[in-house]
């Protein structure tokens, strides 16, 4: 994400500089919510596992399975991105929608790396 400084407390910015109130997850945000607490949850399991000395094996499977986790989070919040976004950038059309593509090409990059 690219950011642009702008004073904590600014109207309907954030320090980022992307105005929050539209962002593209926001109507999903409980369900964002749920899913991240119960990725937290596995995480805590992963520390109790190494901590008791459990199965290598089973600390991956676990490992793995918050992995895809974490991933399908990633994969549902780039797509109300490009879905909410993007398209409203580009409707829009100037400099802004071209910084949004990039933004996106951009994210999706790191995603791939990971």
């Amino acid at each position: 994400m690219t950011s642009k400084s702008t004073p904590a407390g600014s109207a309907g910015e954030t320090t980022t500089g992307h105005d929050h109130a539209g962002h593209g997850y926001i109507t999903a945000k409980d369900d964002y919510l749920k899913r991240l607490r119960r990725i937290e949850g596995q995480a805590r399991g992963l520390q109790r596992m190494v901590e008791e000395e459990k199965y290598c094996i089973d600390i991956l499977t676990q490992v793995s399975a918050m992995t895809k986790a974490l991933q399908a989070v990633a994969m549902g919040l780039l797509e109300d991105h490009i879905s909410h976004c993007v398209v409203d950038a580009a409707v829009a059309g100037g400099p802004d929608a071209e910084a949004k593509i990039k933004e996106a090409t951009d994210a999706i990059a790191r995603l791939v790396r990971s």
